[in-house]
């Protein structure tokens, strides 16, 4: 079974698991602040769980690419949306400061 690493905790999940499903199912949120409650609970079209992902997860979906690439995000930052991103293995993930976890120059994550 594949182990999700994420603010300190370790996830035992299944192989093609949402990442996001994964975290809320372990008590954890890939959002920010307000975002826990200002969401698209998972279709892929706001961009608050962006996440930087690293491990075994599925290729981006066009859904995902395209969100993306739209302000805040920088598709060159190598984020991902836990919504949209499927475990295969064992990964770590770090969520960065701002409401889309957009923050990736501040160089930590939350």
């Amino acid at each position: 079974m594949p182990i999700v690493r994420f603010r300190g905790t370790e996830i035992e999940c299944e192989r093609g698991d949402t990442l996001r499903d994964v975290l809320f199912e372990a008590g954890l949120s890939p959002h920010n602040g307000r975002a826990d409650a200002v969401n698209c609970r998972g279709h892929g079209s706001c961009g608050t769980c962006a996440v930087r992902v690293d491990g075994a997860v599925s290729e981006p979906s066009r859904r995902e690419r395209l969100r993306l690439r739209v302000p805040p995000h920088d598709p060159d930052a190598g984020l991902r949306l836990a919504c949209q991103t499927t475990v295969e293995g064992d990964v770590t993930v770090e969520k960065f400061p701002g409401f889309w976890g957009q923050h990736v120059d501040d160089g930590t994550a939350e």
